[in-house]
């Protein structure tokens, strides 16, 4: 039996090489569906990467409390509830860390979304940045959050409400031209002006992208005084290692007492960890990489057709040689296995040729531009296998055409 495969197999690819033209448009479907699922599997899996590698940079055992939730309702407002919440307060940041022997750190940010802020060094001028009040702190509990030159602001700078901030190195750069220039130099920022003491080095890009750090980091107590009506809190806090859950229960149990909620009435507040914002990314990718495959199986499946009808055309062109061989003794296993060969032949080789193809746009493309691509195995296996498969089942209906054929009928064929 495994002779007659393996005959079956080298008669399949004698048929292809006496039909290039013909192989080649076969296939052409198939190739195209295949290069495409790893092309764009690729180009998910890299984007997921990079979301993996920032929210990992931030640190595992962080989580943060705002006032909203993620996302919006229906008609693109917050649902009335979160609109009726009160804000955040500094005292809520303050009675976390006495309270939650989990919590190694806490960093309270206030900001002032309602403006737009720009930053200004002479003639030069950066806009849209992200201008924020804050603590020492900071450093500790933003993981990702590294001195590139000069230092932080201490606890006394922000006690004395100096004007003095730290800036992120995009924003060095397009002021000044150097990093190491920016430490010393004033900069303006709506109008008020602050010594540079620092430049914090650009985190990886939000959500995958190569974002600017664009960075503005006050001292909390110099923010309120130039901005007495802000009032948005934002808090950050880093549990000790392994203990991330037991800090979110202590941090949620502190802040639902100060606020006085009910216990019978979910949080007025929104509080989520890395590793959730982590998971639910996986979840968004999952469901991304599902629909695309399936979406590009259907190129597979116009591929498979068009075997199908090759394969058709192939067996009446040789029912002739079909009655040649069963008069000298084929079965029509040997009939159908031959044809079934033949068409898994073509599909293999079209998927072959995708992953190549596929593979090898997915390996230019970080070189040739700044968006990753990883080229999985499971997308490469799966690639193959799937291309294979149609040629069996597309297959099926010729092979059995070829095999039922008369043998006196079909050396009858002209």
């Amino acid at each position: 039996m495994k002779q007659d495969y393996r005959e079956n197999l080298t008669l399949a690819f004698d048929t292809l090489r006496s039909h290039k033209l013909r192989s080649f448009l076969a296939v052409l479907g198939v190739t195209i569906g295949v290069g495409l699922i790893i092309l764009v599997v690729g180009l998910v899996e890299g984007f997921r990467a990079n979301i993996q590698k920032e929210i990992t940079s931030e640190g595992i055992d962080t989580a943060w409390v705002q006032r909203f939730g993620e996302g919006f309702g229906t008609n693109g407002r917050r649902p009335k509830e979160e609109r009726e919440r009160k804000p955040l307060t500094l005292e809520d940041g303050d009675a976390i860390l006495p309270a939650s022997p989990a919590v190694k750190s806490v960093a309270v940010s206030i900001f002032q979304w309602e403006l737009t802020h720009s930053v200004r060094y002479q003639a030069n001028e950066v806009q849209g940045v992200e201008f924020r009040g804050t603590f020492p702190a900071f450093l500790e509990v933003y993981s990702n959050a590294t001195m590139r030159a000069g230092r932080f602001f201490t606890d006394s700078e922000n006690n004395h409400r100096d004007n003095v901030a730290d800036i992120g190195e995009n924003i060095a750069t397009a002021l000044y031209g150097n990093i190491d220039d920016a430490v010393g130099k004033t900069i303006k920022v709506d109008g008020s002006e602050f010594l540079v003491i620092g430049v914090l080095e650009r985190p990886a890009g939000t959500f995958g992208m190569d974002d600017e750090d664009r960075r503005v980091i006050l001292p909390y107590y110099t923010f309120r005084k130039l901005y007495p009506a802000a009032y948005e809190i934002f808090i950050r806090f880093l549990a000790y290692p392994g203990k991330v859950d037991a800090a979110v229960d202590e941090v949620r149990d502190v802040l639902r007492r100060r606020r006085n909620v009910p216990y019978d009435k979910p949080d007025d507040f929104f509080i989520q960890t890395n590793r959730e914002t982590a998971q639910q990314f996986n979840d968004i990718i999952k469901g991304t990489v599902v629909v695309i495959v399936v979406l590009s199986s259907i190129g597979l499946l116009i591929g498979g057709v068009g075997v199908m009808n090759i394969m058709l055309v192939s067996v009446t062109e040789r029912t002739r040689e079909i009655g040649i061989r069963k008069a000298i003794g084929a079965r029509s296993a040997d009939i159908t296995w031959q044809f079934l060969f033949e068409a898994m032949t073509l599909t293999g080789l079209g998927g072959f040729i995708g992953i190549v193809v596929g593979g090898g746009a997915v390996v230019l493309i970080p070189i040739l531009t700044k968006v990753n691509a990883v080229i999985t195995l499971w997308s490469v296996a799966a690639g193959l296998i799937v291309s294979i498969s149609i040629g069996l089942v597309f297959g099926v209906w010729p092979a059995v055409k070829a095999a039922n054929l008369d043998p006196v009928e079909a050396l009858r064929y002209e």
